[in-house]
């Protein structure tokens, strides 16, 4: 089994670029656990409702039986958020962070204009947590790779870092 994540800055191309990853690779997409538990709440959340849904993110990546796992978001999501909005980390969300569930992470620059969404909170942010999650994958040692520009460069560079795992 191939794990990959797909990481980034909200607004960055993580949930198109899953998409079309999982229509190439004919697997499912893992949806974004803090998109389902924030739609249910209207997006209202507090520091605890990050391990609630960080639970639920885990649990819905080792339930995953594809040959393929496509994640759309990995742990250092809620690893630089709860940081960046709370001024802390749960103990619970640097343990996941610390596995290794991930093959590959591969790390969406937010060099595409945004795209308003009530879920999201910082559109003026997003070079700062791009940078933060790059800080995140490195310090935890995470194989990731940066993806940008338009989508079709974005997807090639993703495909060519896949299928050398594949091949692995």
């Amino acid at each position: 089994m191939l794990r990959i994540a797909v990481t980034g800055p909200e607004s960055s191309g993580k949930t198109t670029l899953c998409a079309a990853l999982s229509a190439h690779y004919s697997v499912s997409c893992l949806p974004e656990y803090a998109r389902l538990y924030l739609e249910k709440t209207k997006g209202f959340y507090e520091q605890k409702d990050l391990d609630c849904i960080a639970q639920g993110q885990f649990e819905s990546v080792l339930s995953s039986q594809s040959k393929i796992v496509i994640s759309d978001t990995d742990f250092s999501v809620l690893e630089v958020w709860s940081q960046y909005k709370y001024h802390q980390v749960s103990a619970l969300i640097k343990e996941f962070v610390r596995k290794d569930l991930f093959d590959l992470h591969i790390l969406c620059s937010p060099d595409i204009p945004w795209e308003e969404d009530p879920l999201r909170e910082s559109p003026k942010s997003r070079e700062e947590l791009f940078e933060l999650y790059k800080e995140s994958l490195n310090k935890h040692n995470k194989n990731f790779i940066v993806v940008a520009g338009a989508h079709e460069e974005r997807l090639k560079k993703s495909w060519q870092a896949i299928d050398a795992l594949i091949k692995v």
